[in-house]
């Protein structure tokens, strides 16, 4: 069985034009994870919930920014980006990805 800390440390896949690119050009896979999360956090937590095997992980915290709306201002929130690389012939279905 899984521990908790598995499952909290990848909160959701990033689904961009730019991941998409990355994904078929270099088997990257880019995840939304908890800030805490360091990167043999990420690489033990996608090998256990996917059943893949990692490569490499690469880390990017994003600042927020500051938008405007006519109702006033307000700050994006802040959050961590992982991105994922499979070793070769490796992929997660996001469909359906614990098959």
């Amino acid at each position: 069985m899984l521990s908790e800390k598995t499952y909290t440390t990848i909160k959701n896949p990033v689904i961009t034009e730019k991941a998409a690119i990355q994904k078929s050009a270099s088997n990257t896979y880019v995840f939304k994870v908890s800030k805490e999360a360091t990167k043999t956090d990420i690489k033990n937590s996608i090998e256990e919930v996917f059943g893949v095997i990692v490569n490499s992980v690469r880390v990017l915290n994003t600042k927020f920014k500051n938008k405007r709306t006519r109702f006033g201002k307000y700050k994006t929130s802040t959050y961590k980006k992982a991105y994922v690389t499979l070793a070769e012939g490796k992929e997660i279905n996001m469909e359906n990805p614990f098959k």
